[in-house]
Order: structure tokens, then sequence, then C-alpha cells
């Protein structure tokens, strides 16, 4: 019996501690952390800076309002637009940050449709569910914000859409919950192209793909974009719950006093943690992740690819989707990858999913790597 709703399928353990890439369950078993808390953990668990930081704070005050002037929000903010005029608003998730982003694009537009893309993900909120293209999770909870439309991700074809009636298009550069796909960099070019065109706004969710995950802080680095929004959350914070909208200056305007607002946005041990984050995922640090993303890749092509299940490998730097036939249930596999002591995650179309924290040594790459090929290897005697 549980007071709880049962709206999550919980495995049958609990993870009581946590020590950078190891986490321990209630019956102390071992595991290899290859979810990061689903992307949050990208300093791996008990980081001794963040954890200082945040006890630090903890120690001065843990929540005012943002009645108050803080200059813990001014500093991370700083760091998160690297001196540009760009402008950031806090708030508590990722989806927050793509309903403050939904809002803002709006108000700033006059116009109010916006395009999103075929099994996207933004958030469970009902405007962030609304740009979401997932039936599974949109059932029974209708009817949904008007005015959004779909495309087809990654298609030529979806330029046709981008007319100037748009507030705003919205895109994962990879796809986390849709399977692991990621954006073509011509693609992402001609959208903004587009956009810039016919005056519409570029959001880029980079929930589960920015703070390094891809070797580099945001996704969209690695194709010379510049989207007027960015919304971010996960990894920002390394586990203290936290959320952020960046937009560009000429938005400012539309984001007066009273148009907006979140009582726990910017709370200061979130600011505190976001801060020490921040200041860890330095260039050296994502060239670090950029070197072992390259050497994960190069082993997982090397022994995973050429199993018989395996369908393909898709992804970037450390946001890995290993696409297994159906004859092969991912459900079973990540099981038997617990069994084993490795935690994993799935996404769309039967693909294991790995987002290891980004302090993942290259042994521990493959240790992860050689347990997932020796449980794939077990499926096929079976």
């Amino acid at each position: 019996m549980t007071a709880l709703f049962a709206n999550y399928q919980r495995f049958n353990f609990e993870i009581v501690s946590g020590q950078m890439v190891t986490l321990t369950d209630n019956h102390d078993k071992q595991y290899l952390d290859l979810t990061s808390g689903i992307g949050v953990c990208n300093l791996g668990y008990n980081h001794p800076v963040v954890k200082a930081a945040v006890q630090q704070q903890l120690d001065l005050v843990w929540h005012t309002s943002n009645l108050y002037q803080s200059s813990l929000q001014e500093k991370v903010a700083t760091l998160l637009t690297a001196g540009s005029n760009k402008k950031v608003f806090f708030c508590n998730s990722g989806t927050e940050a793509n309903e403050a982003a939904m809002k803002l694009a709006r108000k700033a537009t006059g116009k109010s449709a916006i395009l999103a893309f075929d099994h996207s993900f933004h958030g469970r909120t009902y405007g962030s569910l609304s740009l979401t293209d997932n039936p599974g999770i949109k059932k029974g909870f209708g009817p949904f914000v008007p005015g959004i439309k779909f495309a087809k991700y990654n298609d030529p074809a979806a330029l046709d859409q981008i007319t100037d009636d748009l507030a705003a298009v919205i895109l994962e550069v990879i796809q986390g919950e849709g399977g692991l796909e990621a954006a073509d960099g011509k693609w992402l070019q001609a959208v903004q192209a587009k956009c810039q065109t016919k005056g519409v706004l570029l959001i880029i969710d980079e929930v589960q793909t920015g703070i390094g995950r891809t070797g580099k802080l945001f996704a969209y680095q690695h194709f010379n974009l510049d989207p007027d929004i960015v919304t971010l959350a996960k990894g920002l914070a390394n586990g203290i719950p936290v959320g952020a909208m960046i937009g560009k200056e000429k938005l400012a305007d539309a984001f007066g006093p009273g148009s907006h607002g979140s009582t726990f946005g910017g709370n200061p041990l979130a600011m505190a943690a976001a801060e020490a984050v921040l200041e860890i995922i330095d260039q050296p640090f994502l060239d670090d992740v950029s070197q072992k993303a390259d050497f994960c890749w190069y082993y997982l092509q090397k022994e995973i690819a050429p199993l018989p299940m395996v369908t393909g490998i898709s992804g970037r730097g450390l946001m890995i989707g290993i696409h297994l036939d159906t004859k092969v249930p991912v459900s079973n596999v990540i099981q038997q990858l617990q069994q084993a002591g490795v935690l994993t995650l799935s996404s769309r179309g039967n693909t294991l999913r790995l987002l290891p924290p980004l302090v993942i040594t290259g042994s521990e790459l493959m240790q992860g790597i050689n347990t997932i090929k020796n449980v794939l290897e077990e499926a096929i005697v079976h």
C-alpha cells in the first residue's frame, strides 16, 4: 500500500547514496550510473565543490523571494550569457522554462502560432505538453493550448511550414525522449535562416542537451546558431531543482514587471549550486568531455554496433542512443543491466539511452560498454 499516485513505474529498489558515478541502493548493491538522474547530475554525485557551495548558502539563507535583489542570480545569469546583452529568467524545471519561452514569444511578437516537431518532448505542464508530440502522455488531458503546429523533424519540407504568422519555432538539437535523433546541421541552419526571413523567433530547448552534455555548454553551439530563446534545466544545478530561459535583449520589454514570475525561481540554494557548476564546466572541462565522447563513440562502434540486435547508434557527445531490434525489448535489457550493476535509460523506438555523468572516466565508460555488450550477447543466446 502506498500513499503516492502511481504515475511513476518504479523499479523495486531505492538509491540511498552516491559518490561521483557510483550509486548504492537500499540493499547495499552498487551500480555504475549511466543515467545522471536523467541528464541532471552531470558532475556526478556528492561533487565536493557543488556540495560545499550549497552547504555554505544553507548557513546563510535558503529562501527569500524575488521581491529583493539577488547577487547570486546576477552571477549565474552572467555566466550563462557569457557577458552578452542577453537576459535570463530563472524558474524550477525544464517545463517551466518552456512555458516561459512560449509566453515570451507570444507577447514579444504579438502572434500566437508556434511550430514544433514530431517526437518532440518539451514538458508536461499544459503549454509545454501542447508543444510535445507524444500521444501516449497526452491522452486524456485535452484540449490543449491552441495555435500549435507540428512538422517533421530533420525534414527539409518542414521549412515550408515556417511562415510569417508564427510567433516561434521550438526544437531540440537532439531529441532526448524522441529516440536520440540528432538534427542535421545544415537543416538547423536552414531553419534559423527561414525564421529570420519570416520574422519568427527560434527557441532551442537545451533542457537535456545543455550544460556540457555534448562537449559544448549548449548543443546549438556545434552549428554556429544564434537562437532568440534558449531553455535549460536538468544539469544546471547538478540535482538542485532549477530551470532557466535565456532571451535576446530585443525581447526584454515583453517581460517587464509583473509579466511573469516564479515563487521559488532563482532560489539561493539552486543559484549557489548553479554558480559552482558553471565555474567547473569551463573550456578545459568541455574539451575533456569531447575527448571522452570521442573515445566512447569509437568503442561503441567497435564493440556494440556490430551486434546483430543493434540497428543503429545515435546522439552526440555523452548523449547516446543504442537502437535495438524489437525482438530484444529495451525494458528487459535495462533490468538485466541493473542486475549486472549498471543503470541505464530507455527512449522512443526500443532505444537504450546512455547519459553518463560527464565526470566519468575512460575506464568506467569501457566498463559500462563491456557490460552492455555482455548483456546483449546473453540476449542472443536466450
